[in-house]
Formats: structure tokens, C-alpha cells, sequence
């Protein structure tokens, strides 16, 4: 009888570690650690300790072993897939010189409206990098850095992505993938390698940059003396390179680039993403052209205020999160941090159309219905620039595949029903960024196309729900609201 062989993968985001372990040829998840991480800063400021999150891979790989009830022998490969876009500055020691610049940090929005302005201004930065520079991109963060903390960009001695980091700690290599590397600004997606000309307007040299390996699954070496010992696993465990969330969530979801996808995706969490699996480059300014961690595209729609800004409202109004109605004649557009996708890093929240006998569920409601439009109208943006028309009969009766986990929630699924009109499938998986790592830590391991892999493992089927009549009065009222306020809220 041969020895089951796990592989774990890493989910690294905003708000937690969480490490799957899986059984490398069924799929099957065996057991879940996790542990939490720390976020600081206000008026726009998001910033966290990377030390602390090794602190929490370390102890969520513990666990996940522990309760999958495996020898530390039976481990086989490891991968991160970690929250996209964060500025992590090493200094010679190989240590963060200060907390990491997170993707959600708008203070480096002037120096994204400053980058956006040149290399021939915000039209050209699609073709070249995929992506326009918004405050979330990487290449700003460093910007700001620059400006604000002159002496601490001049002491760096490698910058890094959050995953990269947590890569390198585990296996010593300074290593990256295409697609993280494509949220930074100064990586080329046409090119598939650093911009030369991104990285002199950032005074950045390369050498302080990861090399970019050909893949997520590429296996970049094994467990460093001080990472095995941390972990409690063998030094043999293979390391891969990596990857971002959304690309690990593709990975789990199994898609591939053989075309835009049967199921466009719409991810509900701290933020609300949309994307699709595509072989072609699709160029347009809204949107983040981003490479997959295989080489082909992931274009990618992002919200800021997603899940986190509905539970806000839910407690300002003293309501249980599913406690929603209808918002009827109420309007909510919950900018509470900024937004990403309309670019309106300086918004805040809106509310119109209260009245004295306004049901409090109603303004719940309308805030569910504001984040939802949000990610629906993105989704409608990356349609057309696929070439797809997202009015057609053939692409607005497409299922969407909705994940994350507002996905979870009824408020949220009914809603995304009645504004979008379609059907949605729900995987019942509900770790696939950390599924997805798991199967680029398999790749490494046996050299396997990881979507394959996902794909045999069944990480993206579950249950499909019927589409609800489009309501399109609520989407017309809302995208009136949100034109005539654009103006103040660019303000």
C-alpha cells in the first residue's frame, strides 16, 4: 500500500492564514488551519506586520497537519497564494524594514494619478503593464514610500509582494510568478518580464526585484533548515512559487485559458472581484489586466467595499447581516474606503432617499444592492473587454460562479440574483485560494498541469441556483445615483 502523499496549500490574505491539507491524488481536504493577522491605520492607511504573518503560517500548517492526523513525512509540497498588490521592504538583514503597505491602502493614490499621467498617460499603461495605476498597485505603494519615507526606500534591499515574502522564508529563493507579478505596475504582460522604463520612473532597480519564475507550480527548492524546523515538516518538502488569491482561486476553480470561460466568476469577500480565464490580452483602462500564474490572462474586475462595508452597515443599523429588504427608494453606495472599480479612492459612503417611515432592513438592503451593481457593472466592463456583449442573450444567460464568503450568505446570493438575472453555480468548496495553492504545491511535486489537477480533484462543481428576474429598476436607480454623485465623490 503506497503512502498517502499531502500537499498544503496557503491562503495568506488581508485578514487571516489559512493552510489546506490535502490529499495530493484525490483532492480530498483532510484538514484546515488557520490563525488571524493584524490590521492597522486609519483616514486610508492599511498596513500590516509581516513577521506576524509567518507567525501565522507557521501556526496554521501546524494545525492542519496535526488535524489531518498525518506524519510530517507524508508531506510533500507547500504553496502561497497571498493577497496581491502589498509593498513588503527588506532591508540587508533580509528583515521588513517597516509594516507592509497593504492593497487596500489609498494613501499612494496621488502618486497612481501622478504614474497614470506619464509613460503617455493612462491610455498607454494598459498595452504596456495590463493595468492603469491605481492606488492598490504595488508600483504606487513604492511611489509613496519614496516620497514620504525617503530614508526607508533608500535602506531597502529587496521589495517584495506578500507572497514572495512568505515564499522566500520558506525556501530561501527570491522568487515570484506572472501573475502576482502582474498586480505590481512594473511587470509587462505583453513582454512577460519588468518594465524597464516603469522601473527608471520608480527609481527601482531590478536587481532588488524577485526573479519571475514561469509559474505558480514551478518548484523553486525546499524547506529551508529554519523553515522545516518552524513548520515541524521534512526539509524535502518542495516549495512552489506561488501565486496571488485570484490566480490560486482560478487554479481551484479549474480554469484554464482555453478560451473566456462557460461561468464568469464573482468572488464576494473583503473586496469584490470579477474575472475570467482567457488566452487573449484584453486592454482596457478599468480594468486589471492580469496575467494567470500560468502565462496566459486573468482579467480582473475589484471593488474595495465589499462584504466588509455591508457588515458595517448591518451593525451601524443594528441588524443582523441577513436582516435585508428590498432597498426600494433608498440608494446606498457603500464607498467606505475609497473604491477601486469606478476609480474613487477619495470616496466615502453615500445614502439617498430616506424617509421618516424608511424600513431600517430597506437601507441594509440598498447596501448590499450598491456593493452588488458595483461588482456586477465590472463584470459587464471585463464582458466588452473580451469582446463579448454583456446585454446578448448568450452572454447575460451564462451562469456566473459565484465564490468567497458573501457567496455563503442568503442576502448576498438573492441580491446578486435580481440585479444580474442570471444563474449562479456555487462551488461547494469554500477554500479555493488555498485548494488552488495546493494544487501548484501538487504541480511542483510531480510536475502536473495544477488546473488539471483541480479540475480531476472537482474543487469548482457545486450546486446551481435558478436565475430571478433582473430588477432593472433597482440597477437603473442606483446607476443614476452613482453618475450625478461621481463629481462630489471625485472631490
Amino acid at each position: 500500500m503506497s503512502r498517502r502523499s499531502v500537499v498544503i496549500g496557503v491562503d495568506s490574505s488581508t485578514q487571516s492564514a489559512k493552510a489546506a491539507a490535502v490529499d495530493a491524488d484525490t483532492g480530498e481536504l483532510l484538514a484546515l488551519g488557520r490563525a488571524p493577522h493584524t490590521v492597522t491605520g486609519s483616514a486610508g492607511a492599511r498596513e500590516s506586520d509581516p513577521g506576524e504573518w509567518w507567525t501565522a503560517l507557521v501556526t496554521a500548517v501546524r494545525a492542519a497537519v496535526r488535524d489531518a492526523d498525518v506524519p510530517a513525512a507524508a508531506v510533500t509540497g507547500i504553496a502561497v497564494a497571498g493577497q496581491q498588490h502589498g509593498l513588503v521592504a527588506l532591508g540587508p538583514d533580509g528583515r521588513p524594514l517597516r509594516p507592509a503597505l497593504l492593497w487596500n491602502d489609498t494613501r499612494s493614490a496621488p502618486q497612481a494619478a501622478a504614474l497614470a499621467a506619464r509613460l503617455g498617460g493612462p491610455a498607454s499603461w494598459p498595452a504596456r503593464t495590463g493595468s492603469v495605476p491605481v492606488a492598490s498597485m504595488t508600483a504606487a505603494k513604492w511611489q509613496w514610500l519614496r516620497e514620504h519615507e525617503p530614508h526607508h526606500a533608500a535602506a531597502t534591499a529587496g521589495v517584495r509582494l506578500p507572497h514572495d515574502h512568505l515564499t522566500e522564508r520558506l525556501s530561501g529563493s527570491a522568487v515570484t510568478d506572472p501573475g502576482d507579478a502582474s498586480g505590481t505596475c512594473w511587470y509587462g504582460t505583453a513582454t512577460r518580464a519588468y518594465d524597464p522604463d516603469v522601473l527608471d520612473l520608480v527609481g527601482l532597480d531590478p536587481a532588488l526585484l524577485p526573479t519571475v519564475a514561469p509559474s505558480g507550480a514551478t518548484r523553486v527548492g525546499t524547506l529551508t533548515a529554519a523553515a522545516a524546523e518552524a513548520l515541524g515538516l521534512p526539509r524535502t518538502v518542495a516549495v512552489a512559487a506561488g501565486t496571488g488569491d485570484n490566480m490560486a482561486a482560478a487554479v481551484g476553480l479549474g480554469l484554464g485559458g482555453a478560451g473566456l470561460l462557460d461561468h464568469p466568476v464573482v468572488s464576494l469577500g473583503t473586496s469584490g472581484t470579477v474575472f475570467a480565464a482567457t488566452r487573449t490580452r484584453p486592454v482596457a483602462p478599468g480594468l486589471a489586466g492580469f496575467a494567470a500564474t500560468d502565462g496566459t490572462y486573468l482579467p480582473l474586475g475589484c471593488t474595495l467595499n465589499c462584504t466588509l462595508a455591508v457588515d458595517r452597515f448591518a451593525t451601524l443599523l443594528g441588524l443582523d447581516r441577513e436582516d435585508a429588504a428590498p432597498g426600494g427608494d433608498v440608494v446606498v453606495l457603500p464607498y467606505l474606503d475609497g473604491e477601486r472599480t469606478p476609480d474613487l479612492p477619495h470616496a466615502a459612503g453615500l445614502v439617498t432617499g430616506l424617509r421618516h417611515d424608511t424600513d431600517p432592513r430597506a437601507v441594509l438592503g440598498a447596501a448590499y444592492e450598491g456593493a452588488a451593481f458595483t461588482v456586477l457593472r465590472a463584470l459587464d466592463e471585463l464582458l466588452a473587454a473580451c469582446g463579448l456583449d454583456p446585454a446578448a442573450p448568450g452572454v447575460r444567460d451564462r451562469p456566473l460562479r459565484l465564490v468567497g464568503g458573501g457567496a455563503r450568505g442568503r442576502a448576498w446570493t438573492e441580491t446578486v440574483r435580481r440585479l444580474s438575472g442570471r444563474s449562479l453555480i456555487v462551488p461547494a468548496a469554500t477554500e479555493l485560494v488555498a485548494l488552488g495553492a495546493a494544487a501548484l504545491a501538487a504541480g511542483a511535486v510531480t510536475g502536473s498541469d495544477p488546473v488539471a489537477l483541480a479540475t480531476a480533484w472537482g474543487t469548482g462543481t457545486g450546486a446551481q441556483l435558478p436565475p430571478a428576474p433582473r430588477d432593472e429598476q433597482a440597477w437603473d436607480r442606483i446607476a443614476t445615483v452613482l453618475a450625478a454623485a461621481t463629481p462630489t465623490l471625485l472631490s
